[in-house]
């Protein structure tokens, strides 16, 4: 069982927090051979340092295909190498501005309206590749001071469609609710578990203490129990 895990600086923080040595360690206890790495998608170039609906859509979909889009794999070379892709947004993902009623697939611009037509477009493609799992993470919230009440309070509205709406069980897709564990139930990264005031990085706390329920929740789906509450 191979498995990649896509990210930018969070998610290297939450890498850095013991996913190698978690997995290690499960491996012998278990007798498993569940082999992880990790890559920074996309790459600061050709690209842009981007991940947000957008941009998957945009590789992953738009332009789809047997060939690189700026240097980044496209599912079509990613599902033969892996068993299972791991994916995440970076925390201004959750600076979602009020939907204006012109929802546009092909729109960089951070609205509800645009990331529902992306993810929706994300399902059928990810649907196309039966024989790989795809755990995509709840969008990282932000500190207080880089949001407002109203842009939390849609950050919140997107993760809880995520996980309640756009997943559906029964299919190849499954959904780990990193946006709950960061906020503690609120709109904004808890104080406790932020770098800073003013940094929405998670600190070395919180990432110590998430890369064991990533690794859990990774280890329930190749296992079969991803759909399970």
């Amino acid at each position: 069982m191979k498995i990649v895990f896509l990210h930018h600086s969070t998610g290297g923080l939450i890498w850095d927090g013991g996913v190698k040595k978690w997995f290690k360690k499960y491996n012998k206890t278990n007798r498993t051979d569940y082999k992880i790495s990790e890559r920074e998608f996309p790459a600061k170039a050709p690209y842009g340092w981007k991940n947000y609906p957008y941009d998957y859509w945009n590789i992953w979909v738009n332009n789809a295909g047997e060939k690189e889009y700026l240097r980044e794999p496209t599912l079509e070379l990613l599902t033969p190498d892996y068993d299972m892709v791991v994916f995440k947004h970076c925390f201004p993902v959750s600076n979602i501005l009020p939907d204006v009623g012109r929802p546009a697939v092909d729109s960089e611009e951070k609205r509800l309206e645009n990331y529902a037509l992306q993810y929706n477009a994300l399902k059928e493609k990810l649907r196309q590749f039966p024989d790989t799992k795809f755990l995509v993470w709840t969008g990282a919230a932000q500190v207080r001071a880089k949001t407002n009440d109203e842009e939390g309070a849609r950050a919140r509205g997107f993760a809880e469609w995520v996980k309640n709406e756009w997943d559906e069980p029964g299919d190849n897709i499954f959904v780990w609710d990193f946006f709950e564990l960061e906020t503690k139930g609120g709109n904004h990264l808890a104080e406790e578990y932020a770098r800073g005031p003013k940094d929405s990085h998670p600190n070395k706390n919180f990432s110590r203490m998430a890369a064991p329920v990533l690794c859990q929740r990774i280890v329930d789906v190749i296992e079969g129990r991803g759909d399970v509450p």
